[in-house]
């Protein structure tokens, strides 16, 4: 694909919840055996991810899933074309179960951008974990820890976030992770960024770079729009598309529901990325689709 793709994840909100991007911060750093490798995010416990894992499969959570499976993604707030007792009985119909594992979802790190000495490459947002209907439909459910439980606080049509860290460990492990303003999934492996998707290869090339300099390269795009900044007081970091050059370019224009609203309410996108300039809410509203 030459193109960044204008598909988008259609979403709803199941439970919103504040503060989503610390949410996980926690188990980050939690106890691991051995040293996370250099630029790595120490890995999330997985104490942590059986109980999110469990809160994805409380019978009231799975019947939510099967009314957004029923309603194809259209939000609650949309009228659809069939009646309240049609959708129920879709929604049973739709039978929705887990498909492989809970996993972390790792977002490129602020402090790694600006270059704070130790600070890994990512950090952990939420949790998903992949759901799937009869008829082939799939989302994907986000949790995050909120005291001593875990809370489910969106759906998201497909499997991205499940998938992209399946093809990290069978393509020979590393740490999956997104840079979300440029809709690109990487792995970090071996002390090197290497693409997952065409819009990361995009940005790093087939190859892949080193640490260091992607790095340099996240820093130039981002250096200058961090929290805090001129960029981030004046309300902008709508997303970003990497041009023929490789550099990232503002995309202004948020990613639209199918209703042609936000596909997340305001308050599910700034949770689940902080809200800030380095992480725009409408590029985590892209859902790409074709070659992987």
């Amino acid at each position: 694909m030459t193109e960044l793709s204008t598909a988008r994840r259609a979403a709803v909100t199941v439970l919103l919840a504040a503060g989503l991007a610390l949410a996980l911060a926690p188990a980050a750093q939690a106890d691991a055996p051995g040293a996370p490798a250099a630029g790595a995010p120490a890995p999330v416990p997985a104490a942590d991810l059986a109980g999110a894992r469990s809160a994805v499969q409380d019978p009231a959570v799975l019947d939510k899933v099967g009314h957004f499976f029923a309603r194809k993604g259209v939000p609650p707030t949309r009228q659809l074309t069939i009646g309240a007792a049609e959708e129920a009985k879709a929604a049973s119909d739709a039978a929705p179960r887990l498909a492989g594992d809970t996993v972390p979802v790792y977002t490129l790190d602020a402090g790694f951008v600006s270059g704070t000495p130790g600070a890994p490459v990512a950090k952990a947002e939420f949790t998903a974990s992949k759901v799937v209907a009869g008829d082939g439909q799939s989302a994907s459910v986000w949790t995050v820890r909120q005291g001593d439980s875990w809370r489910v606080v969106n759906i998201a049509s497909g499997g991205d976030e499940s998938d992209y860290a399946a093809k990290a460990a069978g393509s020979g492990g590393g740490t999956a992770f997104r840079e979300p303003q440029v809709n690109a999934w990487y792995v970090l492996r071996d002390g090197r960024v290497l693409p997952l998707d065409d819009e990361a290869r995009r940005s790093v090339g087939a190859g892949g770079v080193s640490l260091a300099g992607y790095q340099q390269l996240v820093h130039q795009r981002y250096g200058d729009k961090l929290p805090g900044s001129a960029y981030d007081r004046e309300g902008k970091g709508g997303g970003y598309e990497v041009n023929a050059a490789g550099a990232a370019e503002a995309a202004p224009v948020a990613a639209a529901g199918p209703d042609g609203g936000s596909a997340l309410p305001a308050v599910t996108a700034a949770a689940a990325l902080g809200a800030t300039a380095l992480v725009g809410a409408g590029a985590v509203l892209r859902r790409r689709r074709g070659n992987r």
